[in-house]
């Protein structure tokens, strides 16, 4: 039996995504400042193979190459980040005329081929002379990140239909600063909190400011996924509630809620409640970035790290990440499991209800490393995995939640932090070498899914 076509309806907008530390390169051209994602890149054992995004897929100089091809993707639009140390190149003060120039050209460029300019602030690559001064776990961040998106506000504001704050925050908290496994490489465990509360206020502060400089349509790209108990015991269930709270609710409900989860607030930093006041101003959506479910018990003293990109847990936590069985993998070793996004988002609806506004999904792909083989990437098992998600989404959709776009990770393959250039998330082939484009089978099959649902 041939499955039913996926007909989301001719308003669902169809996308991609990128960030700018992942594809720019020419990190030391048109003034731009270095990041802590330079520093951590040049740090030795940090990064698989000793790769840096100091070329990456070189989109600074080949744009125009990526617009067109998202042109002939059909893509409706594009969500890229702007890269903090090239438009400050330290984090404050005066903007960079040449980095700004750059993004005039690239939205110029996407408006002329009918592409849509959706932005997201910050991905990760924090300026390292802010870094140098606390980073994130200082408060005085937030105030920096205020002023940034009034300096881009006031310059692309009259061109950008679509903004995102802050992609992925738990990413930051975890990763960079409680684990170590990603810039700025700190190991602070639960002390790492600060940070997560600091990045709720700058996102705040800056849907502020954006509103302030003639932004409209705002919201953030925040990762969600279901946390499952690895048995039923009370010690795993804890063990998984406090992770979920830690992972998803305390980066969601801030925002929609107003309020920390129960125990959380506590323990953050500053003026908690007028603090809240700010994180919770209200966005116009809100943007989730869905991969896989996360399995988690008790501490064993044996922890499985699949759940973290094979990045150690600290010892001393009250929960372990394990490993989810009698699934299919990506190449990443990630669990394939469709019906995890729609839980997710029936997780949301039940949490926030009527506090929940529309939602766009800001990311969703997989690793499929598959190689040219006389110049064809036959990647059948990303178009498997986008096939079965994308029809989780529509019966989510179709049980009338208000979600109203997709973007797909990743328009290229690209530097994919910590494990370098080993994991191909791209609809097009990138040749590092050569820096050659070559769109996928995945490619085309997309290309034909957003035609068929413009008609």
């Amino acid at each position: 039996m041939t499955a039913e076509p996926l007909a989301f309806g001719p308003d669902f907008l169809w996308g991609v995504s990128t960030s700018a530390y992942q594809i720019e390169g020419a990190v030391t051209e048109g003034g731009r400042g270095p990041s802590s994602w330079d520093t951590f890149c040049a740090e030795p054992g940090r990064i698989v193979n000793g790769d840096t995004g100091a070329v990456a897929c070189d989109h600074y100089h080949r744009y125009a190459e990526d617009v067109a091809l998202m042109r002939d993707l059909g893509v409706d639009v594009y969500r890229f980040s702007f890269s903090w140390p090239r438009v400050q190149p330290g984090g404050k003060g005066q903007a960079n005329a040449a980095g700004l120039d750059f993004y005039d050209r690239l939205i110029d460029e996407l408006l002329a081929a009918g592409i849509k300019p959706a932005p997201t602030l910050f991905h990760w690559d924090t300026p390292q002379e802010l870094e140098d001064a606390g980073g994130w776990l200082k408060r005085d961040i937030a105030d920096r990140f205020a002023d940034y998106a009034t300096i881009l506000a006031e310059r692309f504001a009259d061109r950008v239909p679509l903004w995102m704050t802050i992609n992925e925050p738990m990413v930051l908290t975890l990763l960079g600063y409680a684990v170590g496994g990603h810039a700025p490489g700190q190991q602070l465990g639960f002390e790492a909190l600060p940070v997560a509360h600091h990045q709720l206020l700058a996102h705040g502060r800056a849907v502020q400011a954006l509103r302030a400089g003639g932004a409209s349509n705002i919201g953030i790209a925040s990762n969600h996924a279901p946390t499952w108990p690895a048995s039923d015991s009370p010690e795993d269930v804890e063990a998984a509630g406090l992770y979920d709270n830690l992972i998803n609710w305390l980066f969601a409900d801030p925002i929609l809620l107003g309020e920390y989860p129960s125990g959380i607030g506590d323990g953050m930093p500053g003026p908690v409640a007028e603090d809240l006041e700010i994180i919770s101003t209200p966005i116009d959506w809100f943007g989730l970035n869905h991969y896989a479910p996360v399995r988690v018990g008790a501490p064993t003293g044996n922890p499985d790290t699949a759940a973290t990109d094979g990045i150690p847990i600290p010892e001393g936590l009250p929960f372990e990440p394990r490993t989810l069985d009698g699934y299919p993998k990506t190449d990443f070793g990630w669990p394939i499991v469709p019906d995890a996004f729609g839980e997710i988002l029936r997780t949301f609806k039940t949490r926030y209800g009527d506090r929940l506004p529309p939602l766009y999904i800001t990311e969703n792909g997989c690793a499929i490393n598959d190689e040219p083989v006389d110049g064809v990437v036959d990647d059948q098992r990303r178009i498997d995995y986008l096939d079965g998600y994308l029809r989780s989404l529509k019966g989510v959709i179709d049980e009338g939640m208000d979600i109203r776009g997709y973007f797909q990770w990743s328009l290229l393959d690209n530097f994919e932090w910590s494990v370098g250039y080993t994991q191909r998330f791209g609809l097009i082939h990138v040749d590092y070498k050569t820096l050659s484009r070559t769109p996928k089978a995945s490619y085309h099959w997309y290309r034909d899914l957003i035609t068929k649902n413009h008609q």
